[in-house]
């Protein structure tokens, strides 16, 4: 079972929990891997049989970069973000997508006080710490692009001025990718943007009746809670976790290895696209947030080699001769995580 977070000198019994349980800055490693540990089991109380998706959202926490997660109806994907907000004491805004959203309604827009009789900036829910795009691909392309600029540059134009978000600040965005009718496909200058792509599949026999058993005693219908989660992080915590991550040594045969990976894509026989330079920078931090939730202390080509699947599944294209063959990306790829020869010790 993982263990709390260690207290610091100036922790008391008094206050919310997270504030008895608050880690004094700086941040160690060892504080920091505690932490992780405690807040993986405190959002484990909410979703259940989904440990992968818990440690790959939180790889992307640490890591300071967006999260797309996939999966079929009902696994959980919201509850997964919405866990994840009840376990971080900040600012969490949530953007039901649909096809008549428009760019406005999610940076915000410029409005006419008649009082003043000026006019003046209302901001959009993307202003917060932690975004929920629900269902993104629901809503036209015009609508997806409006979050182009916060992803990249964490900064939101309006009316000519650049106006910064919140910092920490991350895209959560879910999609079904079962569903062809009223869905628009997520431009690849967009997908580039995700840090990760998660695919949820359905839970394990043992994991689904613990799920089954737990909704069945809940007095919301088939809603599972997380109003009882602790908050265990603040804003300041995230980027101190981020900025311990940013440090992890990384041996130079690691990074050329996360590199080689990368570029393979780009002639891989099946591939007609590969991945780009910012999916390499994204796999290196990744594998360094990965140690961090671990508890290590440098980099190994395992903990690349276990981020690459969800840093490059949606960076590249298949051939369509192996989409007629319904051979899938992942198949695909693990076949060149195999081929690719990793340095040894």
């Amino acid at each position: 079972m993982p263990t709390s977070p260690a207290r610091s000198p100036t922790c008391n019994d008094s206050g919310t929990p997270y504030e008895r349980c608050k880690l004094s800055p700086p941040l160690s490693r060892q504080q920091a891997g505690q932490l992780l540990q405690a807040l993986r089991a405190e959002m484990c109380k909410a979703v259940i049989g989904q440990q992968a998706a818990i440690d790959d959202i939180l790889i992307a926490l640490i890591a300071n970069g967006h999260i797309l997660v996939e999966g079929v109806p009902g696994l959980g994907k919201t509850l997964l973000v919405r866990a994840l907000a009840r376990c971080f004491d900040g600012d969490f805004g949530r953007i039901q997508f649909t096809p008549d959203l428009m760019p406005s309604d999610v940076t915000g827009h410029a409005v006419y006080d008649l009082a003043s009789e000026q006019f003046r900036l209302r901001k959009g829910p993307v202003f917060t710490h932690l975004l929920l795009a629900d269902e993104i691909n629901r809503a036209p392309a015009k609508t997806q692009a409006a979050l182009l600029e916060v992803m990249q540059e964490r900064q939101v134009t309006l009316e000519g001025r650049a106006l910064p978000v919140p910092q920490p600040f991350l895209v959560l965005a879910t999609q079904n990718p079962i569903e062809q009718e009223g869905t628009y496909p997520l431009p690849e200058a967009e997908l580039d943007r995700f840090m990760l792509k998660l695919r949820m599949d359905y839970p394990e026999a043992d994991d689904e009746m613990a799920l089954v058993r737990q909704v069945a005693r809940s007095p919301r219908a088939d809603m599972l809670e997380v109003a009882t989660l602790r908050p265990l992080l603040q804003a300041t915590d995230v980027l101190a976790l981020q900025g311990l991550a940013s440090e992890v040594p990384l041996d130079e045969q690691v990074l050329d290895y996360a590199v080689r990976l990368v570029r393979r894509t780009r002639d891989w026989p099946g591939l007609t696209l590969g991945a780009g330079p910012r999916a390499s920078i994204d796999l290196v931090r990744c594998g360094r947030a990965r140690v961090l939730l671990r508890g290590g202390d440098f980099a190994t080509p395992d903990d690349i080699k276990d981020c690459a699947l969800a840093v490059l599944r949606h960076r590249v294209c298949l051939a369509p001769e192996l989409d007629i063959e319904s051979l899938s990306v992942d198949r695909v790829l693990k076949q060149l995580l195999d081929q690719v020869a990793a340095p040894r010790p």
